[in-house]
């Protein structure tokens, strides 16, 4: 399989957003499940520890990561089901904010993955890390075989440089 890349970049005040979406064809409530529920996302991201709600702070297991590490996350916002606001600090002292943007009609939800402020030089890498984990999210749901990172990293770096 050739994973084709979807993400696009969008300008703004506060800097760079890099967007990525997939369709499902299911209720918004059952996609917010897969992308809130501890053992749903332990399917593709990893699972979470802690309380849910806006302004605490949870850990989640990089499940698909090398070594998979646990990393800290606030809860910036939850509006359940349709938005969802997440900030970390990586271990390079640089803030990640990514943020999960659900809409449905007729019976067909988007999500919509934002990385806000995201530096030029990581589009190469975080892009086609993005691309994987929502095609995780879709073998998940679909009960498919899981993607192979190898398909879209370096394959797809330099789709997402030339974004910048």
């Amino acid at each position: 399989m050739t994973p084709i890349p979807t993400g696009r970049l969008r300008r703004t005040a506060d800097g760079s957003e890099l967007v990525l979406s997939r369709t499902f064809k299911a209720p918004i409530e059952d996609v917010w499940a897969s992308v809130t529920e501890p053992e749903r996302t332990a399917r593709w991201f990893g699972p979470w520890e802690g309380e849910p709600g806006a302004g605490n702070v949870i850990k989640t297991r990089m499940l698909f990561e090398e070594g998979e590490p646990w990393m800290e996350m606030r809860i910036e916002a939850c509006e359940p089901p349709e938005r969802l606001l997440l900030s970390a600090d990586d271990e390079s002292g640089g803030r990640w904010e990514l943020e999960a943007r659900l809409a449905e009609a007729d019976g067909v939800t988007v999500l919509e993955l934002i990385h806000h402020r995201i530096r030029d030089e990581m589009l190469g890498s975080m892009g086609p890390g993005w691309e994987y984990y929502l095609d995780m999210l879709v073998a998940s749901r679909e009960d498919t075989p899981r993607p192979a990172f190898e398909d879209y990293y370096p394959a797809q770096k330099d789709y997402f440089d030339g974004l910048a």
